[in-house]
């Protein structure tokens, strides 16, 4: 009878481990959600893979488009004042133009806003035809101190190697403003001597086809700054958001 009941005694220890067992059973239930992914943890992860590879893109192309060195004015543009206005699209140039400094000469430039034809020139590709050419819009008004409220307003057509008056007409700086001015003839539809006479009167002041020049390589110079810039902007929101989710999943 003894060593039977002995023998029986050892298949009681099992219990105690039996408790154990069920009290972990219930922290593993507890820590299940978060050992096994939600679908918004999932979602997160594949934005963050997303940013990732977007991200490297990004530092890719920022590397391949550096901008050069802003190039120098040439001579006949040395005169003028130049205000990049970062950010924008267009820059400005002043200058003070007479014996007295008695004129002001300010000239806007757009970045290369399209390709056209040549208008006065024609520039003939390798394969004979016709070459477009990139086109800028630059803006002259001449004006005085002594008559704040009257300016000379000239429109003009910057090629890379030549500057085109589309249109000169007087404006009124002071006052009320016409809704629908007369702006006067096209260019090209005056007299040849008129002609003559705006464009001599232009190249004294600065406003030439050297400037012309000057602007294209300075507007493509801008274009790639303007770029890196933008692009740098992106990178840095996006990186906004992956410290977001990061975040959040902490």
């Amino acid at each position: 009878g003894t060593p039977a009941a002995a023998a029986v005694r050892p298949r009681a220890a099992p219990l105690p481990m039996a408790r154990r067992l069920l009290h972990l059973r219930s922290r593993l239930q507890a820590l299940a959600p978060r050992l096994v992914p939600s679908r918004q943890y999932m979602s997160d992860m594949r934005r963050s893979v997303f940013l990732d590879r977007l991200l490297r893109s990004l530092r890719s192309e920022i590397s391949s488009c550096r901008a050069e060195p802003a190039p120098r004015p040439p001579p006949s543009a040395a005169p003028f004042a130049l205000d990049d206005r970062p950010g924008e699209q267009w820059v400005r140039l002043r200058r003070a133009f007479g014996e007295q400094q008695e004129e002001e000469v300010r000239v806007d430039a757009s970045m290369v806003d399209g390709a056209v034809a040549p208008t006065r020139s024609g520039v003939a590709a390798e394969d004979g035809g016709p070459q477009d050419r990139m086109h800028i819009s630059v803006h002259v008004e001449v004006s005085k101190p002594a008559r704040p409220d009257f300016a000379l307003k000239f429109e003009c057509s910057a090629w890379p190697e030549e500057m085109d008056v589309e249109r000169v007409f007087p404006v009124r700086r002071s006052g009320p403003t016409p809704e629908q001015q007369y702006m006067g003839r096209q260019f090209r539809e005056l007299d040849e001597e008129m002609q003559t006479a705006v464009r001599d009167y232009l190249e004294q002041r600065g406003v030439n086809d050297e400037l012309a020049a000057f602007l294209h390589t300075y507007m493509e110079n801008k274009e790639q700054t303007e770029l890196v810039g933008w692009l740098k902007n992106i990178e840095c929101y996006l990186k906004n958001i992956k410290k977001s989710l990061l975040f959040q999943k902490t």
